[in-house]
């Protein structure tokens, strides 16, 4: 497994920052790929992903530890992918979103095909850093 760890500060509230990152259905406005996304159930989601030219559903089973401002996940069908977020208050009014997430290198290039290797790792950093950024704009203009 590889591991990718990212973050980005908000200027939102933790609390604020926690909310949008539990509606679900907004992941299509700052995931790349992601076409639909959907809960299903109290700890389940569900994703329509498109990627490298090829369309893949994701099923998650969300995990929640409220008190350390902590979502973690992993996927129930689809490539093998884990990962988390954590939210740590910098001051009253702003936030660090840390992203880890942890794939197999060669269950990714199967499913959604792409480059090899040191190619494959850098351009999942870039997504995920992408994917940050549009988050910070997305909860920051919700203020």
């Amino acid at each position: 497994m590889s591991t990718l760890e990212e973050h980005v500060d908000i200027d939102v509230p933790v609390d604020v920052a926690w909310d949008s990152l539990h509606r679900v259905e907004s992941y299509p406005r700052f995931l790349e790929g992601v076409r639909e996304a959907r809960t299903e159930g109290a700890n389940r989601a569900h994703l329509d992903v498109e990627a490298g030219g090829r369309a893949q559903a994701f099923d998650t089973q969300i995990t929640d530890r409220a008190d350390t401002h902590t979502m973690e996940w992993k996927t129930t069908s689809g490539p093998d992918l884990a990962g988390s977020f954590s939210l740590l208050p910098i001051d009253q009014q702003h936030t660090r979103v840390q992203a880890r997430i942890e794939y197999d290198p060669s269950a990714v290039r199967e499913a959604f095909g792409g480059p090899k290797g040191f190619a494959q790792a850098t351009a999942i950093e870039r997504l995920v850093r992408n994917d940050l950024e549009q988050f910070k704009g997305l909860v920051e203009q919700g203020r």
